[in-house]
């Protein structure tokens, strides 16, 4: 082995969490959940396994994300959660402890960086660093960050809309606003209650999201038929929902991923803004890939956006890079040893 020791991208997601080892690109894919019993509060299952239980459980197992709004909520379960990530990419007898770069959403505060890469530590990382999200979007969109022009990144995951204009390799100017994927479901799920009654699951809400819903009015309906539970007889029913009426649910959620975008627009210096003219918006991240969302922000912003290509995995592939050129990235970084 030419490598002394391993280096390791985390993809730190409200939704997934995905790790990348430089050479064999995306290793790990899984949901940020975590499932633990009540009782002693011991782990039980950790990611796509502890997916499947999520509204299935009985009441002394409880599944859900360490992970919220793209920041730790809970510290014990994200560090296990590490940790099983870590062993599972580099197999149970690595011995070498790896380097371990992070990404985190741009507005975190110094301590909660401190706090990702202390549990990155605990988890067993050689060195730990952690960059924030927008800047390894942006690198694994392929965006060249060091020239001395203005791009803006929209990255939208499942707990966080990050809009950021980057320039030199730093930020210029941005903004987190807790709008993701995660809320769109949510916002579904709950106007279907409202509307029709029907209580759905997570999974349900999300499915619609995926295969019905536009960011603009269509002019062909797109439908589909959904199961939940009424709520006045308390009995299973099955409804069909259109794109367009849907629309209506998510609106209010679209509204503030646009408003973010402005926000960082109105505060970047006018030279910059005429490169994003030119240049054009980058999307990223699972949730920008929402049919038509690049056509909405044409329309409300007057700036051509364009969808990064696989843009689920920007963040994953842009850890991938910032580790094989730290050198170069090392601006861009935050390290603690």
């Amino acid at each position: 082995m030419g490598l002394f020791y391993k280096k390791i991208g985390i993809d730190l997601g409200t939704a997934n969490i995905l790790v990348f080892v430089p050479k064999k690109g995306i290793v790990l894919n899984e949901p940020s959940v975590v499932a633990v019993s009540e009782e002693d509060n011991k782990i039980l299952a950790i990611g796509a396994e502890a997916k499947k239980m999520v509204g299935k459980t009985p009441e002394a197992i409880v599944a859900y994300r360490p992970m919220k709004d793209g920041v730790i909520a809970d510290y014990r379960v994200t560090e296990a959660m590490l940790r099983y990530y870590l062993d599972k990419a580099l197999g149970r007898f690595n011995i070498m402890k790896p380097d371990v770069l992070v990404s985190v959403p741009a507005g975190v505060t110094s301590t909660e960086r401190r706090a990702v890469i202390e549990a990155a530590i605990r988890a067993g990382a050689r060195n730990a660093y952690v960059v924030k999200e927008p800047i390894l979007a942006a690198i694994g969109a392929g965006i060249p960050i060091h020239e001395p022009t203005g791009h803006m990144i929209v990255d939208i995951g499942g707990g966080t809309t990050d809009v950021a204009v980057i320039s030199l390799g730093g930020i210029v100017s941005s903004t987190s606003v807790k709008y993701g994927g995660n809320k769109l479901d949510q916002s579904i799920a709950d106007y279907v209650k409202k509307n029709f009654n029907l209580g759905i699951g997570d999974k349900t809400a999300e499915d619609v999201k995926i295969k019905v819903v536009s960011a603009i009015p269509l002019e062909e309906d797109l439908t589909m038929t959904i199961k939940g539970r009424d709520f006045v007889s308390g009995l299973p029913r099955s409804i069909e929902v259109e794109s367009n009426e849907i629309l209506k649910a998510i609106t209010k959620d679209l509204r503030e991923m646009i408003r973010a975008i402005k926000e960082v627009l109105q505060e970047t210096p006018p030279e910059l803004s005429s490169d994003i003219v030119d240049q054009g918006i980058v999307m990223t991240g699972g949730t920008s890939q929402l049919r038509n969302l690049t056509e909405l922000v044409n329309r409300r912003i007057g700036v051509n956006a364009r969808l990064a290509k696989d843009p689920m995995y920007c963040v994953a592939r842009g850890t991938g890079i910032a580790l094989e050129h730290l050198d170069v990235y090392k601006k861009s970084i935050t390290t603690k040893y």
